[in-house]
């Protein structure tokens, strides 16, 4: 029985080691179409857990071999809220964890119970999936347990993201001709305009789905993030079979794309064609266009962009 993996290194979140709160099978409240594991009844909660000792173990000796991790990642085969024991854990983890950050991946379906709702605020990290508003759609992609209803889960995580002081992830996985609507993305933002989060992760199928469905096309995802309100924080997350899709950008076509979504470097190689990528380092160079941090992660905006942020800032009634 394996409970601690990695280290991995991931874009979004550094060096982590994994930690997993079903290490003998998958325990989940969702039978999600596009699970890497094998489709399974949902549950309600774990009927096997390993016990905190063994975990806490088992990471101090992890942690001994790898001293320079950035994440402790709380995961599961399956849903790791559903882990009996998860305030004893998180508090067991905060005490041995030295210089490394507490993080859990999260359906976001225990949000709805105020004791889980209260133990996750403990942790440094949060990342939470949404990947639908609609209960019909909700109910094709991510085929819950019949108690769980999508609009409480919406609630909780605005809730959730007023309350919570750490660092708060979104996460959406878009699925061909299921959530890729316009009608669904205009559902998901009316509903991420009110939660505070550092980064909306927006992504699609990278690996082998538990169904036949299949994912969408790094253009599509640059599509769906064109439709979503300029101020939330998007990122096209997902690049791991991403074929690029290189077109020619004027220099105010640039700017106006990266005033509507800022771009990483990974975005740009896939976006931009040879003349349009010199032409974006001319703007850098000439200070038309910044590249900033936004939680550990690097994009590039006009510098306009930033100046009036600055603006709102300082008017700012106090």
């Amino acid at each position: 029985m394996e409970i601690i993996f990695g280290p991995v290194t991931s874009r979004r979140f550094g060096t982590s080691l994994g930690i997993d709160l079903s290490p003998t099978h998958k325990q989940c409240n969702f039978d999600c179409l596009y699970c890497e594991l094998a489709p399974a009844a949902t549950v309600t909660h774990q009927e096997q857990s390993p016990s905190v000792a063994q975990i806490v173990s088992a990471l101090e000796a992890a942690l001994a071999k790898h001293p320079h991790i950035d994440v402790i990642t709380l995961t599961a085969n399956g849903e790791p809220t559903l882990y009996p024991y998860l305030n004893e854990l998180i508090d067991a983890v905060n005490t041995v964890k030295k210089r490394a950050q507490t993080l859990i991946l999260t359906n976001s379906a225990s949000l709805a119970d105020k004791e889980i709702f209260q133990t996750l605020l403990k942790c440094d990290q949060v990342k939470l999936s949404l990947d639908a508003i609609s209960p019909d759609i909700f109910q094709k992609i991510d085929r819950p347990h019949a108690s769980i209803d999508i609009l409480h889960i919406k609630d909780a995580v605005i809730e959730f993201s007023q309350h919570y002081q750490g660092k708060l992830f979104i996460e959406i996985l878009f699925v061909h001709k299921l959530n890729d609507t316009p009608e669904e993305i205009a559902l998901l933002n009316e509903t991420l305009l009110h939660v505070n989060c550092e980064r909306i992760d927006i992504g699609t199928i990278d690996r082998p789905p538990a169904y036949p469905v299949s994912g969408i096309s790094y253009s599509e995802l640059h599509a769906i993030s064109q439709q979503f309100d300029s101020e939330l924080p998007v990122h096209i997350a997902s690049r791991l079979q991403a074929q690029a899709c290189q077109s020619h950008y004027s220099t105010q076509a640039i700017l106006n794309t990266l005033d509507k979504r800022p771009l990483t470097r990974g975005d740009i190689a896939l976006l931009f064609d040879n003349a349009t990528q010199q032409r974006l380092e001319a703007l850098v160079k000439s200070k038309k266009v910044t590249e900033i941090e936004r939680a550990g992660m690097h994009f590039f905006v006009p510098s306009e962009n930033l100046e009036r942020k600055r603006s709102k800032i300082l008017t700012k009634p106090k």
